[in-house]
């Protein structure tokens, strides 16, 4: 399993679907923030996409799709001189699956949300912008619009296990996205160390071996470079120093084995590398704010 697998199945990624959107004319909506990472992509025609905070509008063409990545609240619109009406009442009377603005269906689009698990945020979600855009003129896109497509297609039959398979289309959309956005963005963040020739080297040997006691001249020697190279290169890139992300790997580690419970506190500092209990303690409270004992009785499922 490779770094993006291990983060996304330790966030819990978890994908809903929507009513699709049918629009024309003069129309405009008005969306609340949404708890997890909103997508949205055009089926048909065009419209403006607005995130607030972010300084330009964003334009969508038919094949296009975007992910929002902060619970930021955003307008979709057809004209952008036409005031935005609230979404959730249009949404809340969808028939057929379908939710309709202004007059006319020259607009389609298809839309959901991900939904990640409480530590994300840290994890995964800090090192993206607050809009993704993949204009369908891309290349890559083609996947992305298959995936659409087949997400369209699911929606509209009675087959079994439809909506099942419409969500797993839309883990493949995630993670597709992912991909071309590290591939044309660059960046920073443990993201973009995954496409620094230097640094994957070193990030791949301390997901495949958290445990193990790795020191910055161990990590070095795995990507090939000087100690001083890895250091400084990985500061630059990911933000933090290499033992400083083995540490906050190890913590969301033992903070996933703590959620299920599967194990004494104990058993869980020695998965992740820690000599003992107390040592997995100080480290864990220092990252999350809390003991092990006191995540446990938060999170733990119980029953």
């Amino acid at each position: 399993m490779d770094p993006l697998e291990e983060v996304l199945a330790l966030v819990g990624v978890t994908s809903q679907l929507s009513a699709a959107l049918a629009a024309g004319g003069r129309w405009a909506l008005r969306f609340d923030p949404p708890a997890g990472v909103k997508f949205n992509a055009v089926r048909r025609g065009s419209c403006l996409l607005r995130v607030d905070g972010v300084p330009e509008p964003v334009a969508l063409a038919a094949g296009d799709c975007f992910l929002l990545t902060r619970p930021r609240a955003f307008t979709l619109a057809g004209d952008p001189d036409t005031p935005p009406e609230p979404a959730g009442p249009i949404f809340q009377t969808a028939a057929d699956g379908v939710a309709r603005a202004g007059t006319g269906d020259d607009v389609l689009l298809i839309g959901g949300a991900f939904s990640f698990t409480e530590r994300a945020r840290t994890l995964l979600l800090e090192a993206l912008p607050p809009v993704i855009h993949v204009p369908a003129t891309r290349p890559e896109a083609a996947t992305v619009r298959w995936a659409v497509g087949e997400i369209g297609n699911e929606l509209r039959t009675t087959a079994l296990g439809g909506t099942l398979v419409a969500e797993h289309l839309a883990l493949v959309m995630l993670i597709r996205i992912l991909r071309l956005h590290l591939a044309r963005a660059g960046g920073s963040g443990w993201l973009a160390g995954l496409t620094d020739p230097v640094l994957a080297p070193a990030l791949r040997a301390m997901h495949a071996h958290p445990a193990q006691p790795w020191t910055v001249g161990e990590l070095a020697r795995v990507a090939a470079v000087s100690r001083s190279t890895l250091a400084a290169r990985f500061k630059e890139v990911v933000g933090r120093s290499p033992v400083e992300y083995l540490t906050g790997w190890r913590i969301e580690l033992a903070a996933d084995r703590i959620r299920r419970g599967d194990d004494t506190l104990a058993g869980v500092a020695r998965a992740v590398g820690y000599g003992s209990e107390s040592a997995l303690s100080v480290a864990f409270k220092r990252t999350t704010g809390l003991t092990p004992r006191a995540y446990r009785s938060r999170f733990a499922p119980t029953g």
